[in-house]
């Protein structure tokens, strides 16, 4: 059984010449119904989550600046957003479909958010188009909750774009592993220390990029033997996106989701995908990529 995360509220209007892809999250759960690749009855419309689910991994001061649009200009700026009161709402509802994500994945083995994968907002600040961390909330919320008997969690982040904010957050937690697999050049410039963090050269290809993951993968699930997986399935990996600089195809993209998708399936990981970024100049690109990640899901649990 599949359960996904969407709103209408995912798809925030933006000026006209913003460079994020705001549409896809609109084209995208129009693609999968069209293509009957999930049922309607898969959609559920998440809810913001009390505010002691965000506080777990962020900051009450920074949290409640956030809210009342008290950040600095400089703050805001490194957000990517203008502020305002709707896109507090958007990115409160993301995260709160991503803790929802991770109840249903617990006790059916699966959920997708049609957003989320903010990975770069830290505890007391947001970047790079992420103003809340809905995975480490969520993974925070899980071991927060011992009768879900959740006991080791590992993130694993294939966004071209590392997790800084996620590792930053769980830097000091032993019980969250945090994989992040990401172009070695690119955005942030500074980077933080995941647990492993494999920076791949401009160019790669999917040869290399899909020999280094099956290497590595099979090997974490070993040694730090998770309870909970959640995904970070950026499509930015892809050689058309105008920010990624790596070179997989829209195929090489797609057996990347099934590879891991694949693994946690076998092991009986419960494991919440999240969609991260994707900026290929064609908006098609952007929606074919995310829309195999869920064609991956509903092969292996229907």
């Amino acid at each position: 059984m599949i359960s996904i995360a969407w709103a209408p509220l995912y798809a925030h209007p933006l000026p006209a010449t913003h460079r994020f892809p705001m549409l896809k999250y609109e084209l995208l759960p129009e693609q999968l119904l069209r293509e009957g690749i999930v049922p309607e009855s898969a959609f559920f419309t998440p809810q913001p989550p009390p505010v002691v689910d965000m506080l777990r991994v962020h900051e009450s001061d920074y949290y409640q600046r956030l809210s009342a649009g008290q950040l600095t200009r400089a703050e805001e700026r490194a957000t990517g957003f203008p502020w305002s009161p709707e896109l507090i709402a958007r990115e409160t509802t993301i995260l709160g479909g991503t803790l929802e994500c991770a109840r249903r994945a617990h006790q059916y083995g699966v959920a997708l958010n049609i957003a989320g994968g903010t990975h770069h907002a830290f505890r007391a600040r947001g970047e790079g188009f992420c103003l809340l961390n809905d995975q480490a909330a969520a993974a925070a919320y899980l071991l927060a909750h011992p009768e879900l008997g959740v006991q080791r969690v590992l993130i694993i982040d294939l966004d071209v774009h590392q997790g800084n904010g996620t590792a930053s957050i769980f830097q000091t937690e032993p019980r969250v592993f945090t994989f992040s697999m990401h172009g070695a050049r690119n955005y942030p410039h500074r980077k933080e220390h995941s647990d492993l963090d494999l920076a791949l050269p401009d160019g790669t290809d999917d040869v290399a990029y899909l020999r280094l993951l099956r290497e590595t993968l099979p090997r974490l699930l070993s040694q730090h033997q998770p309870d909970f997986v959640f995904y970070l399935s950026g499509v930015d990996v892809l050689a058309t996106d105008k920010l990624g600089h790596l070179a997989l195809s829209r195929d090489g993209c797609r057996r990347r989701d099934e590879y891991v998708l694949g693994l946690c399936h076998q092991h009986n990981l419960p494991v919440v995908v999240c969609m991260g970024g994707g900026y290929s100049p064609r908006i098609a690109d952007i929606v074919d990529a995310h829309s195999n990640t869920f064609r991956a899901a509903a092969a292996l649990w229907g």
